[in-house]
């Protein structure tokens, strides 16, 4: 079915409520001026399957504001540097010229986080599951069901879950199973139905006080929500909801938000509930989506190794004469928040990988070997899944020399800047200079991704977006 917009879309199923938050996409800024660009950082990935969703529905006029370049870069693994004796991050760089725009730069900045075995951690798993009316059709609950029975394969005996639900009331369908429990727990959730309206109840209350009462010390305890967007769990004003997970979070219990279905996505209100449990904000799509998620990076979505992550760039001014950072919109931080070590910043998971690309406009100086184009800081809480207090903040530093520059892009590289100009494209960004569908096309055929499926899904999707427009 190919749909020319997203009016014609939001007509082909009953629900019709998309909110999101404008995105205004940052502007060149002067680097005499202003050289430092702060920022909270986090590994959500939650645009992209959102993304790829609308393009297999064969939207062609996609809401510019689903559009986030970050969370696209981050969907996708890229061959970054591990972290090293004890290190729980570790930093890379590169530059190249901008293959669409002649007159700039893209510097790129690889963040990648120690990866930890989820079977080495004990878990305390809490699972709040929306069974409103609005969740009945099969990309919802029948989806959350099928997602939360592969994430049963990765439990270990000593595990404990739990399943609360909310719909015109809250139940406690199961408390406290072991992970041992396959079939128990599976059963219930099988069990489960979609009916009734999203009244207000006690749920998430519920759900925290289950997660205290099987608290596993030095283990993950997490009350994972999963919803079409319907928010009314027991306290429905959001800022006083955002103010009871963010206090939860204190006690070690930490809040991850899954979502699912069409129609009723309020990625903005997710994302910031998983910001404010130290969780991550997922979108699931399809049976596959939830393999990635839940099977094969469960760590990354179970399992946090940093919080409150923030990075600071400051950039040589001899060097660089204006940048722009892609993306990160609604992250942005002020100098002092960014000093300040009680700022509520992102979360990383285990093994993940975070990826910030600037656009950059240089002087006419001369590149001297040895001297800094920027400096990277970036401020991190390491938790107690490796060892940290989750209180003590600890720094990681990077000089980016002149060394990292070469004009042509290769591998991560290619596929890096290539991802960043379909986002553009996709919103026809002020900034997309030269960019267009072909030259993107031939760049992507240039380069092997058949070791990697989720990459060359890329690849794909750009096409079938491409021929969607020419239809």
């Amino acid at each position: 079915m190919k749909v020319q917009n997203i009016q014609q879309y939001k007509s082909s199923f009953k629900s019709t409520e998309v909110e999101q938050v404008e995105i205004i996409e940052n502007p060149f800024v002067s680097a005499t001026e202003t050289p430092n660009s702060y920022f909270s950082i986090d590994a959500n990935t939650a645009s992209y399957p959102n993304i790829r969703r609308y393009i297999n529905q064969g939207v062609t006029d996609i809401p510019k504001d689903v559009v986030r370049v970050e969370e696209m870069l981050n969907y996708f693994d890229y061959n970054y540097e591990t972290p090293t004796d004890g290190s729980i991050l570790s930093l890379t760089s590169s530059m190249f010229d901008t293959p669409y725009n002649k007159q700039t730069k893209l510097l790129t900045i690889g963040l990648a986080a120690e990866e930890i075995e989820f079977s080495s951690i004990q878990n305390n798993l809490v699972f709040l599951i929306d069974v409103s009316g609005s969740m009945y059709s099969s990309d919802k609950l029948p989806l959350v069901q099928q997602s939360f029975l592969l994430l049963l394969e990765n439990l270990n005996p000593n595990d404990r879950v739990s399943i609360v639900t909310y719909a015109s009331d809250d139940t406690i369908a199961l408390e406290g199973a072991l992970g041992s429990e396959k079939q128990k727990i599976a059963a219930v959730i099988e069990d489960l139905q979609a009916g009734g309206s999203t009244a207000g109840s006690k749920g998430i209350t519920i759900a925290y006080d289950i997660a205290t009462k099987y608290f596993i010390k030095g283990g993950n305890n997490r009350v994972i929500l999963a919803t079409d967007g319907d928010f009314n769990v027991g306290i429905n004003n959001t800022e006083e909801l955002e103010s009871f997970i963010s206090e939860k979070r204190e006690s070690g219990i930490y809040f991850s938000v899954f979502g699912f279905g069409q129609g009723n996505i309020k990625s903005d209100k997710m994302e910031s509930l998983a910001l404010n449990g130290n969780g991550t904000f997922s979108y699931i799509d399809s049976l596959r989506e939830a393999k990635r998620a839940l099977v094969e990076a469960i760590g990354g979505s179970m399992i946090t190794v940093a919080k409150d992550v923030k990075a600071g760039i400051t950039f040589n001014s001899e060097y660089v004469d204006s940048y722009r950072l892609i993306g990160y919109e609604n992250k942005l931080l002020t100098q002092d928040e960014f000093e300040n070590s009680n700022t509520d910043a992102g979360e990383l998971g285990s093994g993940h990988t975070v990826t910030v690309v600037y656009e950059l406009i240089l002087t006419d100086k001369e590149f001297v070997e040895g001297e800094n184009i920027a400096e990277v800081t970036i401020k991190y809480k390491p938790t107690e899944n490796v060892g940290g207090d989750a209180q003590s903040e600890q720094e990681l530093t990077l000089d980016i020399e002149t060394e990292v520059y070469h004009s042509v892009p290769v591998g991560d590289e290619i596929f890096i800047s290539s991802v960043v100009e379909f986002a553009l494209l996709l919103r026809n960004s002020q900034y997309k200079g030269d960019a267009d569908f072909k030259s993107l096309i031939s760049r992507l055929d240039a380069i092997d991704l058949s070791n990697d499926e989720f990459k060359n899904e890329f690849k794909q999707l750009v096409n079938l977006y491409y021929s969607n427009l020419d239809e």
